[in-house]
């Protein structure tokens, strides 16, 4: 089934179809993810319109069982600076990435497009990026089907304690219980307790955030394991940005 529609679109990517033209895949925030055929790309008068990280209105014909088209573009919004500077480039890609894999093509999912929407324009705007990266993959673990509760002990269910994390249990410890779980992470709880912030923050009440920079490697090291245990994606773009610290270092 083919129609007309107006929706809000924001392009994630783009590939080569054939000779000329090519694939661009946009999450619309009306009918979800779609890949739309654009003819002779180079020449395509939406051309500047279709880059990655650019948000739009789009006037274009949805297929549910096939390529969608683009019949205009209107309100163009291209965010400058993840496309000039390389870091802020790398962790909008992960976070497109992971987007792709939360949920199935063709899905409406209006809630994940306004996140994704404004995780990029936070990035864009110079927001620190690793921690905006961190509160994305924390809130869209639900998309994966994980609910993890980074602020109660599983066994008794007490809070505003300092807690471990136990992937025998599937989440956290009391100092009461950590010895049920003898290969216990032994984390700190000021990791666990950050990441419950981060799990019921909403992006727009978002302020200025400093985390000195070893908290920041204790996150990214929890976060990638929980990745690795309950997810188990591998994304290019994620190892692209893991290889990006060694270039921070040398670039110090």
């Amino acid at each position: 089934m083919m129609q007309k529609e107006n929706t809000a679109g924001l392009v994630l990517y783009s590939r080569n179809y054939r000779e000329k033209d090519k694939l661009v895949k946009i999450f619309t925030e009306s009918f979800g993810k779609r890949m739309f055929f654009v003819k002779n790309f180079a020449q395509s008068k939406y051309i500047s319109s279709l880059q990655n990280f650019t948000s739009c209105q789009l006037l274009c014909t949805v297929n549910d069982n096939g390529f969608s088209f683009i019949d205009d573009v209107s309100q163009v919004d291209t965010l400058q600076h993840l496309s000039e500077d390389i870091f802020a480039n790398a962790h909008a890609s992960y976070l497109i990435s992971l987007a792709d894999a939360a949920i199935s093509d063709n899905q409406y999912d209006p809630a994940l497009y306004a996140f994704l929407t404004k995780s990029l324009q936070l990035i864009d705007e110079k927001f620190d990026k690793e921690i905006v990266t961190n509160i994305f993959e924390v809130q869209i673990l639900n998309r994966f089907g994980i609910s993890i509760n980074f602020s109660d002990c599983q066994i008794c269910h007490r809070s505003n304690l300092p807690m471990d994390f136990s992937y025998k249990y599937g989440g956290c410890l009391c100092p009461d219980h950590v010895n049920e779980d003898l290969r216990r992470l032994q984390l700190d709880p000021n990791v666990l307790y950050l990441l419950h912030q981060f799990q019921e923050i909403p992006l727009d009440q978002l302020e200025k955030i400093a985390i000195k920079p070893e908290m920041k490697k204790k996150l990214r090291l929890f976060i990638d394991g929980l990745y690795d245990e309950y997810v188990g994606i591998q994304l290019k773009s994620k190892k692209f940005l893991d290889s990006m610290d060694s270039w921070s270092d040398i670039m110090k």
